[in-house]
């Protein structure tokens, strides 16, 4: 079996993209299509398993959210599902407001949580040399996702089960009630063109279902009889998890309890679980400790060298920091979580407080995010385009 790694991260870029279908699929989640003009098709290739940040101004103020993309790769669309969260800005403005016709500044596609075993292709699945699907006969995929974590799933799932005649995939799948099942139709559809090498298996928390195991909350135990029962766990080569910290995190600890190497599992988060945390950066005013006690912030971006003196006291963070003096450093979700922001350390000391973005390789040739990374040393250096 080849294993392959993500393709290079690039330089994170808004353009203005328009709304060509607003798709409901629950009562409270729409899927959002975006044309994308022949001049940047190559801009916006993609894999399954990436996203991309949606920048738009509501009630005046700037707001920019990350979301996957749910279809397979195609060149000319874009397409993301978004699901309503309760007090949510972007998303309830997206569910309610958002129409065909509007447009909307969409980053260039990001992201690791892709497959590394070379069954998926950019912007084209039936691009795949066939030496390639031969090498990776009778692949076995399982994925975890609860909620809109169904969006990369998607993506993926379609991919591989198209490309390879012989992969097979599990997808357990946790909502409230039916009525919550994103992609309800679709999931259907593709359980009918693959009878058997698609299993879907719908955990519902608030819905009686004739299985103990796929009713109510997944727990410790209940993940642990799923893993006993419903998956192979021996024979599975790569392992998706996509939803809240909780349920992620329970996976992981599971799958490692149960010898599963750490490089076959790809994770993705919606949010830290950390409510404290604030998930956005304005680049808010910190004025420079007229005493001295400053540190000096470096950074490079689009061969341009910058620098701004941040209070010890105020103990930022790099992107606020650096978003004072270059409204155009590259962020999107502010929260550890998607990656955007990654620069590399080319001096300085630091702490970084959360990593649910970068590979173990990134973090030991010494990137960051630096929505999480605060220097602590008297000077600092990062280069946003290494």
């Amino acid at each position: 079996m080849t294993e392959i790694t993500a393709p290079a991260r690039r330089r994170a870029t808004f353009n203005s993209l328009e709304v060509s279908q607003v798709r409901k699929l629950t009562a409270d989640s729409v899927e959002v299509a975006f044309a994308v003009p022949p001049e940047l098709v190559d801009d916006y290739d993609y894999l399954p398993g990436q996203y991309v940040a949606l920048r738009a101004h509501i009630d005046g103020q700037e707001v920019r959210r990350s979301y996957s993309i749910c279809a397979e790769p195609a060149p000319g669309e874009i397409r993301v599902a978004i699901k309503q969260d309760l007090g949510g800005v972007f998303s309830t403005w997206a569910n309610e407001s958002l129409q065909a016709g509007d447009r909307l500044d969409v980053m260039n596609p990001q992201g690791a949580f892709i497959s590394k075993l070379g069954l998926t292709s950019l912007n084209d699945p039936e691009r795949l040399a066939a030496e390639e699907v031969a090498r990776n006969a009778s692949v076995h995929l399982v994925a975890f996702a609860a909620g809109s974590g169904i969006t990369p799933i998607m993506a993926i799932a379609k991919a591989v089960l198209r490309a390879s005649p012989t992969s097979t995939f599990d997808l357990v799948y946790a909502n409230r009630s039916a009525m919550d099942v994103m992609f309800a139709e679709e999931l259907g559809d593709l359980k009918d063109k693959y009878p058997s090498r698609l299993a879907v298996h719908h955990v519902l928390s608030r819905e009686q279902r004739i299985s103990p195991l796929m009713s109510g909350r997944i727990d410790a135990d209940k993940l642990n009889g799923i893993l006993d029962e419903v998956v192979p766990v021996g024979r599975t080569d790569e392992w998706f998890l996509c939803g809240p910290f909780e349920l992620v995190q329970l996976c992981r600890d599971a799958l490692a309890e149960r010898g599963v190497p750490e490089d076959r599992i790809r994770f993705e988060l919606f949010t830290t679980g950390r409510p404290e945390a604030p998930q956005g950066q304005q680049g808010r005013v910190v004025p420079a400790d007229p005493s001295g006690e400053n540190v000096e912030i470096t950074f490079n971006l689009d061969g341009l060298s910058s620098t701004i003196e941040s209070p010890r006291s105020a103990h930022e963070t790099v992107l606020n920091a650096a978003l004072r003096v270059r409204p155009d450093v590259p962020f999107a979700c502010a929260g550890g979580v998607c990656g955007t922001c990654r620069a590399k350390v080319v001096s300085g000391e630091f702490e970084m407080e959360e990593n649910y973005a970068l590979e173990k390789d990134e973090v030991e040739k010494g990137y960051v995010l630096t929505c999480q990374t605060r220097p602590t040393s008297k000077e600092f250096a990062v280069d946003f385009d290494a």
